[in-house]
């Protein structure tokens, strides 16, 4: 059987805020704008800049604000994408206020990790869906969703995908048809991946899909390259692999996005994104937090490099 997958994909850069949100150290305004520009230089067309969650709650992301109003001097091109996650209407009413132009909801499959994320059930988080949506078209925003736990929780072990549904048609009904499906808890599988995937395209072929995995046990690019098989050209990585889900025990680790644009490369994949220049991003950004991340390619270089000489051969005597 032939090895098919899509030819081309979009990456979103989600370090700035999955990768920092759980990191100790917290980046200025200035260290996080200057990322942010090296990525857009670098040619990410979608940038996840942070989130407007209570800054009580994630302190390393209160700066978000003030991330966008400084980029506001900054000439962005049109076809670049900064986004932001929110919990509430309340985060509609940051966004406008510092001018994010598109933001992004999010549910949990899980009833234990929504309750531990956003302190509410999912059907209470779903009910306050319509107000934050309205609140976001009246004001021109772009909005989006995104479903946590979509393949397995700690907390419910297996997700059936007739719940996953149920979130995607409450997203649906309020008008919101991007998506994207979360592995925070880093347990989805390939063949799982690819069967909720084609399910989902199938039950839904209106709708545009993100792909957000994890590689706490090391099946992320796996994970990726089976929903590439299943017709998916939206994924996120995170710079050297910084961050992950606070609310999860063992969870830290998104998958780092040199290590999937040198696989995407290897493969002939097109992603229109300077991998050196990423690696330089992502050694500025281990730099700034002060430890080791979880980046194979920060450790080995790209394959593409690897030029030793050839052994002399040692006559016998």
């Amino acid at each position: 059987m032939a090895f098919d997958y899509v030819k081309k994909v979009r990456i979103c850069e989600v370090g700035l805020r999955d990768g920092l949100q759980n990191e100790k150290t917290i980046l200025t305004v200035e260290d996080k704008v200057d990322l942010l520009k090296g990525m857009i230089k670098a040619g990410f067309k979608v940038i996840e800049v942070g989130s407007f969650m209570h800054p009580v709650k994630v302190p390393q992301m209160a700066n978000t604000d003030e991330v966008f109003k400084a980029m506001q001097d900054f000439d962005v091109p049109e076809d670049v994408e900064l986004r932001a996650l929110i919990p509430n209407k309340r985060g509609v009413d940051r966004a406008v206020a510092c001018g994010c132009k598109k933001v992004k909801l999010n549910v949990s499959a899980s009833l234990g990790h929504n309750l531990a994320n956003l302190n509410r059930t999912p059907a209470e988080s779903v009910a306050g869906f319509a107000e934050a949506v309205n609140a976001a078209k009246e004001n021109g925003l772009d909005i989006s969703g995104s479903i946590s736990m979509a393949y397995g929780s700690p907390w419910d072990d297996d997700i059936p995908v007739d719940e996953v549904k149920k979130i995607i048609e409450a997203y649906m009904a309020v008008g919101i048809t991007e998506i994207s499906l979360s592995d925070a808890s880093g347990m989805a599988y390939p063949s799982q991946v690819y069967n909720i995937c084609t399910e989902v395209k199938k039950a839904y072929p209106g709708n545009t899909w993100w792909l957000h995995f994890h590689n706490t046990r090391g099946l992320a690019i796996s994970n990726i390259i089976a929903g590439m098989q299943a017709g998916m050209t939206q994924f996120d990585a995170s710079l050297a692999g910084v961050g992950g889900c606070p609310f999860v025990p063992g969870a830290a680790g998104n998958v780092s996005t040199e290590d999937v644009l040198h696989c995407l490369d290897e493969m002939g994949v097109e992603t229109g994104i300077d991998i050196d220049q990423t690696i330089a991003l992502s050694r500025k950004i281990v730099e700034l937090i002060g430890h080791k991340a979880d980046s194979y390619v920060l450790k080995a270089g790209q394959s593409k490099d690897l030029k030793l000489p050839l052994p002399v051969r040692q006559e016998k005597k």
